[in-house]
């Protein structure tokens, strides 16, 4: 991961992406619990999601609570840095967290983004609906010359 900002410090950066069944907010600690139980139950459905075959995250064996808020605390720092974006995708009606979006830069290719993101597998119909959202966001509002982001 780069010490880079991935955006210009002149970029207002989005804090939020409404779409149709979900929206997008900034991921945080306040999230920990409700994040946690949605990967902690959806292991194998994120580990076979498009962009997340060959990571090593989640954990198979899991991770504890802790463990999860310093992974938030993590994103949140890289936020505010403006190194990277995650945000927690939340559930409309409701406010239940289904999943997340990750928007970081790509080491492969100076000045683009790499994009990832996983629902939880009893809300897998969104998965289409967060990849489309988030993608045309990213081309309208983001000022990325580039973007990765595994297709579904």
């Amino acid at each position: 991961m780069t010490d880079h900002p991935l955006v210009p410090a002149a970029f207002t950066v989005p804090r939020t992406l409404i779409a149709e069944g979900f929206r997008l907010e900034p991921l945080g600690e306040q999230h920990n619990e409700a994040d946690h139980v949605a990967w902690s139950a959806s292991i194998g459905h994120i580990r076979a999601t498009p962009g997340w075959e060959h990571g090593h995250w989640p954990p198979v064996e899991g991770m504890s609570p802790e463990r999860n808020l310093a992974d938030l605390r993590r994103h949140a720092a890289d936020f505010e840095a403006r190194r990277g974006f995650t945000y927690t995708v939340r559930e409309t009606p409701g406010d239940a967290v289904v999943g997340c979006v990750y928007l970081y830069p790509d080491d492969e290719r100076p000045g683009g983004a790499r994009v990832s993101s996983w629902v939880r597998a009893d809300r897998a119909v969104l998965d289409a609906a967060v990849y489309r959202a988030v993608r045309a966001w990213l081309a309208a509002d983001w000022p990325l010359a580039e973007v990765r982001y595994a297709p579904r």
